[in-house]
């Protein structure tokens, strides 16, 4: 098998041109109870962490997959801290903007053992017109880390069949249904679409996945539904194939999605079966969830070892 550093220079410059913004986890753990109104709860941990599309940008670049992602940073210190990870990490920085005005996207964690909570501010975001940089950079594929609607997607719709590039888009919503104006028309304009498994119920209103992967495959060419532990189903045309999850100790699932989208796109670039495709995907994920702050996403070649190893290791 071929990695993506094997093609010959006459291949575009990037492999995938990611979209979607930095975010800076702040994570507490140990606590003894949720907060409430005119009360202080102390935590025994505390981490702050990169986040956001600092995930899938970091999976991608542990596999060898050239990525553009034009991230927005500001001059505060939550951006200084992403920007030190991503230097540190050896990504590509070189379509980073940068801008004289805070720009701090930060979520703080609460986080107990079988269940977290959330709180998230974000300054006022900076758009970042997608289609052009499309034209620019003639990626193979460009990862959309969350639902686009509306002009916004036909134009990088439009860009993309221009330079013979796939749209892989992600969910990450909940609030809407398939009645809802314009899901449909963006479904019809991806060739991947990758739901969570209760994003895709939510959108279809069934409830059962199967159900849920039909309604959505008379859309999409390809849908991936993610279903955590149990594992991922999908189909492409009249092929359903379910793969199921690799047997890890869960230590955090933040970013899982995401290395699993980075994970199917390191294979499916290179022309294996969506089986196979699926199977990185699994490995991927399934190992990101290993250690806190992404520590534990697998290189190419311990992807490449699991998959030579299967299906052994996934039945021991």
């Amino acid at each position: 098998m071929t990695t993506p550093a094997d093609r010959s220079d006459q291949s575009p410059a990037y492999d995938v041109l990611l979209e979607g913004d930095y975010f800076c986890d702040l994570i507490f753990t140990g606590l003894p109870d949720m907060p409430r109104l005119g009360a202080e709860v102390v935590g025994t941990g505390f981490e702050m962490l990169p986040g956001g599309a600092f995930y899938p940008a970091l999976a991608m670049h542990r596999l060898g997959l050239r990525t553009a992602w034009p991230a927005n940073f500001g001059s505060d210190l939550f951006s200084q801290f992403v920007r030190d990870a991503c230097r540190h990490e050896g990504i590509d920085d070189s379509l980073f903007r940068l801008h004289e005005r805070p720009l701090r996207l930060i979520t703080v964690s609460l986080s107990f053992p079988h269940e977290r909570a959330f709180v998230t501010f974000g300054d006022p975001p900076i758009e970042t017109p997608l289609a052009p940089l499309v034209r620019q950079y003639r990626p193979r594929c460009v990862l959309l880390s969350g639902l686009y609607l509306g002009q916004k997607l036909f134009d990088v719709a439009a860009a993309a069949r221009e330079v013979g590039a796939l749209i892989y888009m992600d969910c990450q919503a909940h609030n809407v249904t398939l009645a809802t104006p314009g899901i449909a028309e963006a479904l019809r304009a991806v060739n991947i679409f990758a739901p969570n498994a209760a994003e895709a119920l939510a959108l279809t209103g069934e409830v059962e996945v199967e159900a849920a992967l039909a309604k959505l495959a008379e859309l999409t060419p390809v849908v991936v539904i993610k279903c955590g532990g149990e594992g991922v189903i999908a189909r492409c045309g009249n092929e359903i194939i379910r793969e199921p999850a690799i047997p890890v100790n869960v230590i955090d699932t933040t970013g899982a999605g995401d290395c699993f989208n980075a994970g199917f796109l390191y294979s499916y670039l290179r022309g294996d079966s969506l089986e196979v495709c699926l199977r990185c995907g699994n490995i991927c994920g399934g190992l990101s969830t290993t250690a806190h702050g992404g520590l534990a996403i697998p290189t190419a070649a311990q992807v490449e070892r699991w998959l030579a190893q299967w299906p052994q290791e996934v039945s021991s």
